[in-house]
């Protein structure tokens, strides 16, 4: 019988491994995260090396229970019980470990790759198979050097049918990708913009995805898109589908809209046929168009294939984070129900440190092709693993086996309705609430009735985004330089204990904060890094010493005032950091003080230094770089006396985010990490798709009116169209932070991709548009700024900088909060 338990020796001989076993352990679980453990005493770790290196990571994941490694380099840390497998590469290991599995199995295997699509097109082959096929995929999008050899580790002898998806972004990667996928069917979606800048120019990309398919006995694709490429296809049976090309397999000749359904007919073997899709938009329909053709591929009927496509959900690729009723968060993944994807949200669920009790609501696996005793022990055993305090169980297989689930408190339902009407007997307080179920239970029913309830006006954070940006500028950073996160002003208005949790889990430094109470909301939010406080107030200093808050102090009269109230505290050896004015003359010791502040220092054991630091007042402008050059050297002069003085090292810090990447001598110990990280720095220009934007805000239409030309709209009758035309009242005003100054015609909004324009004043809670040139609806989505109208748009429209335009974000514009 065929499975993925290996024995530890038998992992050494197919990796080609050195090193001493010195217990003869079973491996079943590769882990590469030292922070996601599961199945500790059969799982293999990987130490890989990438933006950090896994080696840092080994005695982590050892006190977690793991004892078996993959390593490049031995540990001189004592671990008698472990396992090290030493190669000279530790991803080339995983690699070659997971194509030798997948070889172990003769099974059909679908690969996916293509710029855009990927996820969606697998995930809804998964939907259109699963009736026929035990099928085995990758999680989410799993489909890089990593995500690939994790996913086909999954295979097992149930399963009939691999779908996976592959991503590259540089040239020499898809060939490894293929050696572990081995595709015998290949299906190809759109070709786009994605990661051009990993490739000289389109055709180097394309013919790189190809390479996925160099030995596979059959290959999907668009006609159109590989009309130049068509003695480059290294597939002889191609199925070809196209909208422009009669000689395509699938000619799709007519595209209609019928009661908000997109109606296809086609030519395929001489013959019409029709299918209708559940969805409008361009991205949507492409992709059905995609599975069509697969299914027609694969031998199913036209009838069959229309009937089942019909059918097709919406794919949910996020949790979403959203404020709850009772002080709970709630985390929504209400579409989606399987292991794989339960295991990543309950790792985003312990990402979460705001409240004390971690609550999931789960419902019947279906489709999992394993036996229910055996899926529901898997499931009761990883809820265990995760710390979960309060379990929901909603469906009679859940009930069938509770008896599995160890949890201190857990409740059982036959359906969704029953629950619903039990709800407010859980008493939900103080809660992150995980909730997760198969679309058929309809659990948004919950996760509406569990969520604070808000206008319409919404913004959207990614925190995929926001981690993207701190990976790449961890990327510019020297081995052993720190990051302080900067969140002060709720993190640049895009949420507290939201961001800062993210932070947290990525291994950030240091945080800071302007003020003690943003400090105190991140300790009572489970929030533990150093916070170090910019602005701290002499009053608040029992707050600050209550919650370990660590205060900068830049005047001789604050730290008279600090020794002052540490003496009268019994403190001793408090952390505190000191910051020097070396020319933005806002706060700091001016250098003539130095000597003075070094006197008071010496000696003195009510406080202990952990860093100096100054604040470079125009490191992202050439034309003053010589000012920025002055006072590097004034702060060099400064951290030198003081070192002195104090007789220890400190952390020294200057290089704020346009520094880190026009700056690097100015690194140092830290960096403090700003802007960059929301997704904005005129530094990147050069890099322009380094950093991604986080932020999405979103309104809606209230009203559409006809008005007449010289009528007039708004306040103070300042509001005019110059002929008849249309207007859109629209749920936004300057209580939410859109500025009375993009009013009259300055200000545009994106409404189904159109720029329309601002009509008379912005009120309070709205605001018009003139959309006299476009069909719109009450209730049709609004766009204020996205990563096609961005937050730098905004602000040049109103003549001011991004960060305005993303503190002045009111609080009663709901943040929600999404994580692939």
């Amino acid at each position: 019988m065929l499975s993925n338990h290996y024995p530890i020796k038998n992992i050494q001989e197919i990796t080609g491994a050195a090193g001493t076993i010195v217990n003869d352990n079973t491996i079943s679980t590769l882990l590469t995260d030292s922070r996601r453990i599961s199945n500790a005493s059969e799982g293999l770790f990987f130490a890989l090396s990438g933006r950090r290196n896994g080696h840092e990571f080994i005695a982590e994941a050892y006190a977690a229970g793991v004892r078996n490694f993959v390593v490049k380099q031995q540990t001189e840390m004592r671990m008698p019980e472990a396992n090290f497998l030493l190669v000279d590469d530790v991803l080339g290991a995983l690699q070659k470990l997971a194509a030798y599995h997948r070889s172990r199995f003769n099974l059909e295997v679908i690969g996916i790759t293509g710029s855009n699509g990927k996820t969606i097109v697998k995930e809804w082959l998964y939907q259109l198979l699963a009736a026929d096929k035990n099928i085995v995929r990758n999680p989410k999008s799993y489909n890089s050097q990593i995500g690939v050899p994790l996913s086909v580790w999954q295979i097992s002898e149930k399963d009939n049918l691999g779908i996976f998806e592959a991503g590259i972004s540089t040239t020499a990667e898809m060939s490894k990708l293929e050696a572990i996928i081995k595709p015998t069917i290949g299906v190809l979606t759109h070709i786009g913009t994605a990661h051009d800048e990993g490739f000289k120019d389109r055709k180097e990309k394309v013919l790189e995805k190809l390479k996925l398919f160099t030995n596979s006995k059959l290959l999907i694709h668009n006609y159109d898109q590989l009309i130049d490429y068509k003695n480059e296809i290294p597939v002889e049976n191609c199925f070809t589908w196209s909208t422009n090309f009669k000689e395509a397999d699938l000619y799709v000749f007519t595209e209609t809209v019928i009661s908000r359904n997109y109606y296809l007919r086609a030519k395929y073997k001489e013959k019409e046929i029709e299918c209708l899709l559940p969805f409008l938009d361009e991205a949507s329909v492409e992709n059905a168009i995609v599975c069509w053709a697969t299914m027609l591929a694969l031998g199913y009927t036209p009838v069959e294939a229309d009937k089942r496509i019909e059918r097709l959900s919406p794919v949910s690729m996020r949790l979403e984070l959203k404020n709850g009723i009772n002080n709970c968060s709630v985390i929504d993944d209400s579409y989606n129900s399987d292991v794989q994807s339960l295991e990543i949200a309950l790792n985003f669920l312990n990402q979460q440190n705001q409240y004390p009790t971690r609550t999931l609501i789960l419902s019947d696996i279906f489709q999992s092709g394993l036996q229910q005793d055996v899926l529901y022990r898997q499931v009761a055993d990883m809820i265990k693993t995760k710390n979960i305090n309060k379990f929901i169980g909603v469906g009679e297989a859940l009930i069938t086996h509770q008896e599995y689930f160890d949890v201190a408190e857990k409740h059982f339902y036959p359906d969704t309705n029953i629950l619903l009407q039990q709800l407010k007997a859980l008493n939900f307080v103080n809660e992150t609430i995980l909730i997760k179920g198969a679309r058929s239970f309809e659990f948004e029913r919950i996760s509406q009735a569990l969520t604070l309830k808000a206008h319409e006006t919404v913004m959207e954070i990614s925190l995929n985004a926001l981690l993207n940006n701190l990976n790449f500028y961890k990327s510019k950073l020297k081995p052993g330089v720190k990051i302080m996160a900067m969140v002060k002003a709720f993190s640049y208005g895009s949420g507290t204990f939201e961001v800062a949790n993210m932070l947290q889990y990525n291994k950030v430094d240091y945080l800071a904060v302007a003020y003690i109470d943003e400090g105190v909301a991140l300790r009572q939010a489970g929030i533990n890094l150093p916070v170090m406080v910019l602005n701290p107030e002499v009053s608040a200093f029992d707050k600050l010493i209550e919650y370990k808050l660590e205060p900068e102090i830049f005047s001789f009269n604050l730290l008279d005032e600090f020794i002052k109230y540490s003496q009268s505290h019994n403190l001793s050896n408090y952390p505190v950091h000191l910051k020097i004015d070396t020319g933005m003359h806002r706060l700091g010791f001016e250098e003539f003080e130095v000597e003075i502040l070094c006197d008071l220092l010496e000696e003195n054991r009510y406080i202990k230094v952990q860093s100096v630091f100054s604040h470079l007042a125009a490191s992202d402008a050439k034309e003053h770089d010589a000012f920025t050059q002055k006072q590097i050297r004034r702060f060099e002069r400064a951290y030198i006396k003081i070192e002195k003085a104090l007789g220890y090292k400190v952390i020294r810090h200057i290089a704020n985010t346009a520094a880190i990447i026009r700056w690097p001598s100015t690194h140092y110990d830290m960096v403090r990490l700003g802007i960059g990280l929301y997704g904005i720095d005129a530094a990147t220009t050069a890099e322009s798709n380094a950093l991604q934007p986080i932020a999405t805000l979103k309104t809606s239409v209230s009203q559409v009116r006809k008005v007449h030309a010289n009528d007039t709209i708004g306040y103070n009758r300042n509001g005019k169209l110059k002929k008849d035309g249309k207007i859109a009242t629209i749920r936004i005003g300057y209580a939410d932070g859109y500025l009375r100054a993009f009013g009259n015609g300055v200000g545009q909004m994106l409404i189904k991709g159109n720029l329309v324009p601002t009509v008379g004043n912005i009120s309070m809670d709205m605001c018009t548009l003139d959309v006299s040139n476009i069909d719109v609806r009450e209730g049709d989505e609004v766009i204020v700024f996205n990563d096609e109208q961005t937050i730098e748009d905004l602000a040049r429209q109103i003549d001011t900088i991004p960060y305005e335009i993303l503190t002045n974000i009111s609080q009663r514009v709901k943040r929600v909060y999404f994580y692939e």
